[in-house]
């Protein structure tokens, strides 16, 4: 796999890791093992796994931060492709939200 720009693994690297992997056997594959599951069961993991950040950023140090962190992302990105939402899509509407100010932003939203 080729990696994106000057030899910097990204969260776009990351993102087509997963839909190769998608495509192997849930034998040889974690991802498909996960996506076999379901959205429901990917959007659960992916709750645990940022509750552990949580947990994490209150109290352990840098390292366990950033393996959890990249443990939210990955399975973040391994529940969007459950839902076939991709990363460009994001990509997009954060690109949109920075034309106004965060909280011109999300007084935008409708309330819930």
């Amino acid at each position: 796999m080729l990696l994106s720009g000057m030899g910097k693994f990204t969260i776009a690297d990351l993102e087509q890791r997963i839909r190769d992997r998608a495509k192997a056997s849930a034998d040889q594959s974690y991802t498909r093992k996960l996506l076999d599951k379901g959205a429901t069961q990917c959007a659960k993991k992916f709750g645990e796994e940022a509750v552990e950040a949580v947990l994490a950023v209150a109290g352990e140090d840098s390292d366990r931060v950033t393996a959890e962190a990249a443990d939210v992302l990955y399975h973040l990105l391994v529940m969007l492709h459950a839902r076939g939402v991709a990363l460009a899509d994001v990509e997009a509407l954060l690109e949109s939200r920075t034309k106004k100010s965060g909280l011109e932003e999300k007084a935008s939203r409708p309330t819930e």
